[in-house]
């Protein structure tokens, strides 16, 4: 979901500055900017590490268990805050600041975090230092980029952070555990987990689906942008087949679902990418690399396209066996 958050916040961002009459530069580069905040909060799976230490190695599967295991101790709480989120934009966009007064606001900004690190500490000891710290760091690291990289002001910076920070808590409600968007208060927004369906797999499919419109909407919203007209090439009708799956694979659910990801995920590779017929390996690799640089958007559009389809065929035999 990391990409699923990202791809939301920069829609929404560029999106919004386009429309706003910002320059197609600019409002992708707000964009990016939000996609990069909003990947933030889960540096709090930085402590989910931990679960590979003495865990026995009894195949992928035993390791995989292990580390989201030992996630849902830390994971989606303080990172996940809609009270933290305003804080830590306001720190990010203090490191923005240039001029005379970088230095004073670079302050201000570890000041700020500095703040909140102290508040996890004392509620949560060395997991709340460990897991703030990372985000602090990462926070600061994407606002570093965005003074040397590019135009944005503070203020601007503060507006793109807020919206990818706050943006993200509310992807996770259809995954797992609901997050603690108030934290440190003891109180709850969502009681548990929103579900699509009653039945584990179409809740799967259901959510799928809405990662797929999110990835949607960020390609629709960069060719808005950008002036590109969305093209799909005939062959991701071929992503239809992948509807026969359903009779080779045991159904997904959120506990087990890797081979349905992976395996549709694979649908949208292959299909998406420029076919190589030249024999030697060199050639082939030139000419797919060539492919992808002039027809970029289109290989994306056809992957996605392929992708949508097979999801569709899938749920569809779901539904009717």
């Amino acid at each position: 979901m990391m990409i699923g958050h990202s791809l939301l916040a920069f829609a929404l961002v560029a999106t919004v500055a386009r429309a706003l009459d910002a320059s197609p530069g600019r409002a992708l580069a707000a964009g990016a900017a939000a996609g990069a905040f909003a990947a933030v909060p889960d540096m709090d799976m930085v402590y989910a590490l931990t679960g590979f230490a003495g865990a026995e190695f009894d195949g992928v599967f035993s390791m995989t268990t292990a580390f989201w295991s030992a996630s849902t101790v830390v994971h989606r709480s303080m990172t996940h805050s809609l009270v933290v989120a305003p804080v830590a934009a306001l720190a990010f966009a203090l490191v923005v600041v240039r001029g005379r007064h970088a230095s004073r606001a670079t302050v201000g900004g570890f000041a700020l975090l500095g703040g909140l690190t102290v508040v996890a500490t004392t509620l949560h000891g060395l997991l709340g230092l460990v897991v703030l710290g990372a985000f602090s760091l990462a926070g600061v690291a994407v606002a570093a980029i965005v003074r040397e990289s590019s135009q944005l002001d503070a203020r601007t910076t503060f507006a793109v952070a807020v919206v990818g920070l706050a943006s993200h808590p509310f992807g996770d409600l259809f995954t797992g555990e609901p997050p603690a968007m108030l934290w440190p208060l003891d109180a709850a927004i969502f009681p548990g987990r929103v579900l699509l369906s009653a039945d584990p797999t179409l809740h799967l499919l259901g959510a799928f689906a809405l990662e797929l419109a999110v990835v949607w909407a960020a390609l629709l919203a960069f060719c808005w942008v950008t002036d590109r007209r969305p093209r799909v090439k005939p062959r991701a009708t071929a992503g239809l087949a992948y509807g026969g799956v359903f009779f080779l694979l045991p159904p997904p659910t959120l506990d087990v679902s890797y081979h349905f990801v992976f395996s549709i995920l694979a649908v949208g590779t292959v299909l998406a990418m420029p076919v190589a017929a030249p024999t030697r390996t060199s050639m082939a690799v030139e000419t797919v690399r060539r492919g992808v640089a002039a027809h970029g958007v289109r290989s994306v559009t056809t992957g996605l396209a392929a992708v949508t389809l097979a999801l569709v065929a899938y749920g569809g035999l779901y539904l009717l066996v």
